[in-house]
């Protein structure tokens, strides 16, 4: 009975080689965190019920970046559309990243009419909005100037939940960041929390968090599409 062949046994990877590999997996994560996805959290209610505070997302930080010449036929980079959700710095308060739905492009003219949105005399159709009252009259808002160019509109019938647009203007092109792509985690945070700086308030948030992951964690929103 003829003996079988012993394999050669593989060299095993020395200390030097796994390092390298491991610093290469750990510069690929920081280039793809730093140019291409960002992690954000939803800090108010603004958006509900598309998006709630505490919802955690992918930001696609590409999409809405200059195209470049070298990688501009391989990159899907796209203009910002009407009704595209964006993440920008808010341009009141430079270090606050904020999330809305683009509701005006450069040339459109914006008028907010008893609650309801419209956009060059035609009126929207927002079914994703949540109402929660009145407010009365106010002539900027309800009369709104034509969006500049190179700059957008976020107005909406989704102001009454937040400080709206129309104490800060217009939404400059470049302080877009990018467009949410999905919520990949979802935890219930209370609606000032992210108001809250002192290390002891967030120590005492993270501890919630902790030990409340799993009651507290909105599973069903884990994945969810952003649209």
């Amino acid at each position: 009975m003829a003996k079988k062949e012993q394999q050669p046994e593989k060299p095993r990877e020395t200390t030097v080689e796994f390092l390298a590999s491991l610093a290469g997996v750990l510069v690929t994560g920081l280039f793809i965190i730093t140019f291409v996805i960002q992690a954000f959290e939803i800090p108010s209610a603004s958006m509900e019920n598309t998006l709630l505070i505490g919802d955690h997302v992918f930001v696609n930080r590409v999409q809405f970046s200059p195209a470049t010449r070298w990688v501009g036929p391989i990159i899907p980079y796209s203009q910002i559309h009407r009704g595209d959700i964006v993440v920008f710095l808010s341009p009141a308060e430079p270090d606050l990243y904020v999330v809305k739905r683009i509701m005006g492009v450069p040339g459109d003219r914006i008028h907010l009419r008893d609650g309801v949105v419209y956009r060059n005399g035609e009126k929207l159709n927002e079914p994703y909005m949540l109402m929660t009252g009145a407010d009365p009259y106010n002539p900027y808002r309800d009369n709104f100037p034509a969006v500049p160019p190179s700059e957008y509109s976020n107005v909406t019938s989704e102001w009454k939940l937040t400080m709206p647009q129309r104490y800060w203007g217009f939404i400059p092109r470049e302080n877009v960041i990018g467009r949410p792509m999905f919520i990949y985690w979802s935890f219930e945070t209370p609606e000032n929390q992210y108001q809250k700086k002192e290390m002891s308030e967030r120590a005492k948030f993270l501890a919630n968090v902790v030990i409340h992951f799993f009651d507290k964690t909105r599973w069903s929103r884990t994945l969810k599409a952003v649209r």
